[in-house]
């Protein structure tokens, strides 16, 4: 049988400063100071204290989210918990690192992709697609993983990236915080450009992954917190959490959290393949399963500009000096 396969060689790419963005870096929540809606529970409050008891306990605290957290301006808030000592890995899908990479170098982002998919110039903006595109190749060259390859690279063109502060895998790769991507090919706009390199996306974000397992390997004692995954990151952990249970790794009391706007109600009970609440990842693979023979895991319903202003907050209440 022949294949047929699509050449991207005439693919037309458009210069991002002719954009409308609908996320801007001037308008950034910022910690301490931007108001927001308050998110509390019982089980929030036993939450930051378990993470208090992780760090002093030198255990980790990883991070998992979704697009929306820096979609919803929550960029400033992740990195000061960073640089706070506070998360110790920040894992994220190829979309967390595209808004993040376009915020450093353009100060905004989130095109309006309604119109934009009309004539098929959704996504092809040249310096997104070729300045990652050539980060990832350069790290695949050199073994990096996917995070890293992208914070070399704007360490190394500073001149392109005036916003680099605002930078969460930039200020990750600062503070010596591990920023993992797990990629998904053919999900991200950056797969869309004339350069692409399949190859190179596999093996940066393949090195991720093992950064990922070693992360888990230590989560004894620790906590894992999800925020508005709801497919990759499920299951990167849980395969992850295989892994190191599989090498022998003692990773069994450890708390973990999910974070979403999915009501599942009583999400500790059982249910059947009827109920369309079992298809949830997060629910059985953070919530439920990683905690079988011990630890606590918990599911809360919140959207991100209450849950993550509110977590730092609290923290800070209980002693945590940002």
């Amino acid at each position: 049988m022949e294949y047929k396969e699509l050449s991207f060689e005439k693919i037309q790419t458009y210069p991002a400063s002719i954009r409308q963005n609908l996320v801007r870096i001037d308008t950034l929540a910022m910690p301490g100071e931007t108001p927001h809606e308050t998110f509390d529970s019982p089980e929030f409050d036993e939450l930051a204290d378990r993470i208090l008891e992780a760090r002093a306990n030198g255990r980790p605290v990883i991070w998992s989210q979704g697009a929306h957290v820096i979609k919803n301006s929550l960029s400033m808030y992740l990195i000061a918990l960073m640089k706070g000592g506070i998360i110790t890995h920040i894992a994220g899908n190829g979309a967390c690192s595209i808004h993040d990479f376009e915020l450093a170098y353009l100060g905004g982002t989130s095109e309006n992709v309604p119109t934009a998919i009309e004539d098929g110039s959704f996504g092809m903006w040249e310096e997104t697609g070729r300045w990652m595109n050539e980060a990832l190749q350069e790290g695949a060259e050199r073994g990096w993983g996917y995070g890293e390859s992208l914070a070399r690279y704007v360490d190394a063109h500073p001149e392109r990236f005036p916003h680099k502060d605002q930078c969460v895998f930039y200020q990750a790769y600062r503070c010596g915080v591990t920023a993992t991507y797990h990629i998904a090919l053919g999900t991200d706009i950056i797969h869309q450009h004339p350069i692409v390199d399949f190859a190179a996306i596999g093996k940066t974000s393949g090195v991720d992954f093992h950064r990922m397992c070693a992360s888990v390997a230590e989560l004894d004692g620790g906590v894992y917190m999800n925020f508005g995954s709801s497919v990759l990151g499920p299951e990167v952990f849980l395969k992850a959490l295989s892994i190191s249970r599989n090498l022998g790794y003692p990773t069994y009391h450890i708390t973990t959290a999910n974070f979403d706007l999915v009501d599942l109600g009583d999400y500790t009970k059982k249910i059947g393949y009827d109920d369309p609440n079992y298809y949830y990842r997060p629910r059985k693979n953070i919530v439920n399963r990683p905690v079988s023979k011990g630890g606590v895991g918990w599911h809360f319903v919140a959207d991100h500009k209450a849950s993550i202003p509110s977590l730092y907050d609290k923290l800070r209440e209980k002693g945590w000096n940002a």
